[in-house]
């Protein structure tokens, strides 16, 4: 019997089956393999080698480049304080309304009621004050090179009520800087030599999370005064400066004493502040009104 039209025969199996066509190996297919697995090796190094640059990189100088992209700024703030225990306040006004007197003088005023009464009030306190500052390093390598009280406004001095500390104020106590408002451009210097500027002669290195504490007096008799500190910090030959706020995040305040003023309160021993005996006034100012 002829095959099929256009047909031929086919390889017959033993049972009579027609076999399938041979496989055939592709050209070159163990060099291929090969090619395959040692490019994968190669790969692995570099990615490994790759790995061990970046990681060397990222520990000496990388993290400083990431931040200073990121818009960290070289130094952080990790403390502000300002000492007010034993130091007399002035308020810019009398408090008269009554729900600010009740918190001004309620025994049972949270504090941070009384904080933001003070707040609203301008509260100043009198004549000098002191601040703390702890700095944090945020570069491999950095140094502060300037810090100044940068006055932000200046007007008459507060004489709108008086509040008298707990012991009264005693003398300044001794810290590193200081500085007065009072005059033209107020710069930090030291007790043992007040006639040099603090940082025309020294500055302070930090490295990557180290800190520094700044303990710093104040001092304005002549007027009130809102004020933060300026720094200028030199990190990889670059200069960035960083504002320092008080505790709140609003500026420093600070007044010069008044002859006299319109209301007066002492420290209470169940809290706040109480209303100042006539007689205890008039023998603190003289020329107040009334005495």
């Amino acid at each position: 019997m002829g095959n099929g039209r256009g047909g031929k025969p086919g390889k017959k199996c033993q049972d009579g089956e027609n076999a399938p066509p041979a496989e055939e190996n592709p050209e070159g297919g163990g060099w291929k393999a090969a090619r395959t697995w040692v490019a994968g090796i190669v790969g692995a190094v570099l990615v490994a080698a790759i790995g061990a640059v970046f990681t060397a990189w990222l520990g000496s100088r990388g993290t400083d480049v990431i931040d200073r992209v990121s818009g960290a700024p070289p130094v952080t703030i990790g403390h502000v304080a300002v000492d007010t225990d034993d130091r007399d306040i002035a308020l810019r006004e009398p408090v008269t309304d009554p729900e600010e007197r009740r918190i001004l003088l309620g025994a049972h005023t949270t504090d941070d009621e009384r904080q933001a009464l003070l707040t609203r009030r301008r509260a100043a306190v009198i004549d000098w004050m002191n601040i703390t500052v702890v700095l944090v390093g945020n570069r491999s390598s950095m140094r502060i090179v300037d810090l100044k009280p940068r006055i932000v406004a200046r007007e008459s001095v507060s004489d709108g009520a008086y509040l008298k500390a707990a012991s009264g104020s005693g003398e300044v106590g001794t810290v590193e800087l200081r500085a007065d408002l009072d005059k033209a451009a107020p710069r930090f210097v030291t007790a043992k030599d007040p006639g040099v500027r603090y940082f025309s002669t020294k500055q302070i290195d930090l490295t990557r999370d180290e800190r520094v504490t700044l303990s710093m007096t104040i001092s304005g008799t002549e007027a009130y005064y809102e004020f933060d500190l300026l720094a200028t910090v030199l990190a990889e030959e670059r200069a960035e400066q960083l504002v320092i706020n008080g505790p709140g995040g609003g500026p420093f305040r600070l007044t010069g004493g008044s002859g006299t003023y319109r209301s007066f309160s002492t420290t209470s021993s169940l809290g706040g502040w109480a209303p100042m005996p006539a007689a205890e006034a008039c023998e603190l100012f003289p020329k107040t009104r009334k005495c």
